[in-house]
């Protein structure tokens, strides 16, 4: 394992495809030792992000360190952050941070006007976005969109979900929302590195 400075951390693009089933079996591997819920999701679903821009990933050389992917709701009102995971190696060197800010400030300058918002069981993330600015919210407060919640339905706890009506769960919800603050500081490397994307 190489230290913490030599991990990149990219939007990821087609070229990292070859990644996808480790980064799934990552995100499966956490779920079981946490005992908590993590959507599935599939080999599709994560190229799909990839190939949109929609997904970052953190490589040390060309091993797999960290990913998380992004997705818009309710006609790009409301986008998430989500599937944060870092591999066992490379825990406790504060990269799920960096991997964190980066999808936060990709979404932010992708969605500027857009609710950015999180349902995590995690206190790690829970605090992670209370630095960025998020605050606990109720369900009702999130997006509406069925397809999010759909997603969902993957979750050893979706039976919660379903028993309160949607109202709450295991999972806090968090939301941050630009209108609450100044504009974002956007450090100049990653406004060149995401220059070129398109919505």
């Amino acid at each position: 394992m190489s230290g913490k400075k030599n991990i990149q951390i990219l939007v990821a693009d087609s070229s990292h495809e070859k990644y996808i089933d480790t980064i799934l079996e990552t995100i499966s591997e956490a779920a079981k030792v946490r005992g908590t819920g993590i959507a599935r999701r599939t080999h599709e679903y994560l190229q799909k992000k990839m190939n949109e821009a929609k997904a970052v990933i953190a490589l040390d050389g060309d091993v797999f360190a960290g990913f998380s992917y992004i997705e818009t709701w309710g006609n790009k009102e409301y986008v998430t952050t989500s599937g944060l995971i870092v591999h066992p190696d490379y825990r406790g060197q504060g990269l799920a941070k960096r991997i964190k800010d980066m999808t936060f400030t990709l979404a932010r300058i992708r969605w500027p006007k857009a609710k950015i918002f999180s349902l995590t069981s995690g206190a790690a993330v829970m605090q992670m976005n209370t630095q960025l600015g998020y605050k606990p919210v109720t369900f009702n407060e999130l997006t509406d969109d069925e397809a999010f919640w759909k997603g969902c339905e993957g979750c050893v706890n979706v039976d919660v979900l379903h028993r309160t009506g949607r109202r709450y769960c295991i999972c806090t919800g968090m939301l941050f929302d630009p209108e609450e603050h100044l504009p974002a500081k956007i450090p100049q490397e990653v406004l060149e590195r995401i220059a070129k994307l398109k919505d």
